[in-house]
């Protein structure tokens, strides 16, 4: 069994975003070389998120809606994580949209299904991230 281990940095220019990764990560898996396997990417930071989901902007802006009406950024002050950070709301989207994916790797492709891409969820940014892309198989 071989495996393929690559960092990704992000750096968001807003405070909230979501990038399609999709091509980052397909360019890893043919760096790897791996035919059949498994694909685990995961954010390295408890403030941002990886998920799959459909790549449209109307459901961009429906998550961005969703997870504010969840987890508002403001006032800082309704939040007990707060004092030297004002994150709290970003530590909470991210529990809720999770860590990692997992996408199967078959044929040197991964296997989606229709309109499955992977996206990096941001909720604190304006600084460098780390994405972990793991593959193994052969």
């Amino acid at each position: 069994m071989k495996s393929f281990r690559k960092e990704l940095t992000f750096h968001t220019s807003t405070r909230r975003s979501y990038l399609n990764i999709t091509p980052q990560i397909v360019s890893a898996l043919a760096e790897s070389k791996i035919q059949e396997g498994l694909c685990l990417v995961n954010a390295m930071h408890i403030t941002a998120s990886v998920f799959i989901n459909d790549n449209e902007s109307g459901l961009h802006a429906d998550f961005e809606a969703w997870l504010e009406r969840l987890a508002p950024e403001k006032p800082h002050s309704q939040y007990h994580h707060n004092g030297a950070e004002d994150n709290a709301d970003a530590h909470l989207k991210r529990s809720v949209m999770g860590r990692e994916v997992v996408v199967a790797v078959s044929k040197s492709r991964l296997d989606f299904g229709p309109w499955e891409q992977i996206f990096y969820g941001e909720f604190d940014g304006k600084r460098d991230k780390k994405v972990l892309v793991k593959i193994v198989g052969e």
